[in-house]
């Protein structure tokens, strides 16, 4: 399990990371572009991925790391369940999603 807290600490420590409120959620941010955001009420980050890398890091059927189930999905944002996760895989995550974001 992997604490929001813990969660916001790692996404605030990649180069140029920002944070701002967004819908009901914390939204982080690289060059202005939103990379993740996170929900402390249900213990779940959403990561930008491109749709490759997205295949990448979820394996079929996982309750832990799954495309958003409607069009973002297919777009690219997935979810991650942080009480089944562990930190390397947040933290994994969270880079790859910025390093993504950082880049366009």
């Amino acid at each position: 399990m992997v604490k929001p807290a813990i969660a916001k600490a790692i996404a605030l420590s990649l180069p140029g990371a920002g944070e701002k409120a967004h819908f009901n959620r914390i939204a982080f941010t690289v060059k202005k572009k939103i990379f993740a955001t996170l929900s402390v009420d249900d213990d779940t980050l959403n990561l930008m991925f491109t749709p490759e890398v997205q295949f990448i890091f979820c394996p079929p059927a996982s309750d832990i790391i799954f495309p958003v189930p409607n069009a973002w999905g297919r777009q690219g944002w997935t979810t991650i369940n942080l009480q089944k996760a562990t930190k390397n895989l947040v933290t994994e995550a969270l880079k790859e999603a910025h390093r993504i974001r950082a880049e366009k």
